[in-house]
């Protein structure tokens, strides 16, 4: 005899509830398991991959390890210091730059820019805030993110805890797969495998795309010469998974920067903006097919409200937790969706003696 839906419900709404509480109350110490589970997952496909070459699966996870570390130490080593002298950099000259649109904006719009012009103060407010808030922020990131005790523990157990579940990944699935309730586990595995491609068009396909972006924008930038090329590339591949919006942020920036840098020298301000055109034709054309394809992805108005909601209540391991469960509840909405279409609650009764 199957058990009451009620009962089912009140005992997976207890499970829900306590989940939540366990990750308001641990979050903090949470933090670096769900970080190790997260780069576990993205790195399975590979570890699987290996193995299908004939590697037993130690091997792959040691191989895959010891890439990873390589790759961490040369993104310390060569980009990471870059990246931070260039923020610096920018948020020190704001004040110039915006000097330099007030400038430019009183030589031909005097009659909106006189010295008593709400439009000139606020440039100049903007400036202003810009240099000290951004100072006072990238401090205050610095001087947390970086505190030694901090860093030591996350570089210390992130990648032990992302290997132990890297290596144990399929054994786990399995163990998890035997413990769900026999009567739902069809639908339970169909709707878990939703989710994970949903996750694997985001997570895999969505953050390569970003990182080739990234790193194409930024190279490209440093090569023509722009200033603070480095950050514009980071911040343009970084919200790139918004359509548009890196694009236009990424491409703003640069196109503003440009104007300031090469004010007179046309050929280089369009150079500029040709990289951007670039980009986006790259990603629209062979990146995002290619990596993410047609999968069921995730909207991007729904994800911002997620990362905004869980921010909001459990702080950064809640911005950890936001894309997965995201994930999830649109796979159980489509599914609540259409069984609802299905049921009679939506189709109404049929009529006596209606056999169609």
């Amino acid at each position: 005899m199957s058990l009451p839906v009620s009962h089912q419900a009140r005992y997976w709404g207890i499970a829900l509830v306590v989940f939540l509480l366990v990750l308001w109350v641990l979050g903090d110490v949470l933090t670096p398991f769900i970080l190790g589970g997260a780069f576990a997952y993205i790195l399975d496909p590979i570890a699987d991959r290996l193995e299908r070459l004939g590697m037993k699966r130690i091997l792959a996870v040691i191989t895959i390890s010891l890439a990873a570390v390589l790759i961490f130490v040369l993104m310390v080593l060569l980009v990471v210091p870059t990246l931070v002298r260039q923020t610096s950099q920018l948020i020190a000259t704001a004040p110039e730059l915006f000097g330099n649109l007030r400038d430019w904006l009183t030589a031909r719009f005097p009659e909106i820019m006189d010295e008593d012009s709400t439009v000139r103060q606020q440039i100049a407010t903007i400036g202003d805030t810009i240099s000290s808030r951004g100072g006072e922020v990238l401090t205050t990131v610095l001087g947390s993110a970086m505190s030694f005790l901090n860093v030591l523990f996350l570089l210390v157990i992130v990648p032990v805890v992302t290997f132990y579940l890297l290596l144990d990944w399929d054994r786990m699935v399995a163990r998890i797969d035997t413990l769900l309730p026999r009567e739902h586990a069809p639908t339970i595995r169909r709707l878990a495998g939703e989710i994970d491609d949903t996750l694997s068009s985001f997570i895999r396909g969505q953050g390569l795309v970003m990182l080739i972006q990234g790193t194409f924008y930024a190279v490209a930038l440093m090569m023509v010469g722009l200033q603070f090329g480095l950050v514009v590339g980071a911040v343009a591949g970084f919200v790139s998974f918004i359509p548009y919006v890196g694009a236009i942020v990424g491409g703003g920036l640069a196109i503003g920067l440009a104007f300031f840098q090469y004010w007179g020298d046309w050929w280089m301000i369009v150079l500029v903006a040709a990289i951007f055109f670039l980009g986006q034709f790259l990603e629209g054309n062979i990146l995002t097919p290619k990596l993410v394809g047609d999968s069921v992805g995730l909207h991007p108005v729904w994800l911002i409200l997620a990362l905004a909601v869980f921010g909001a209540i459990f702080g950064f391991v809640g911005l950890l937790v936001a894309v997965p469960v995201a994930a999830m509840i649109g796979v159980l909405t489509r599914f609540i969706t259409q069984q609802y279409m299905k049921s009679a609650l939506y189709r109404g009764v049929d009529p006596p003696g209606d056999e169609s």
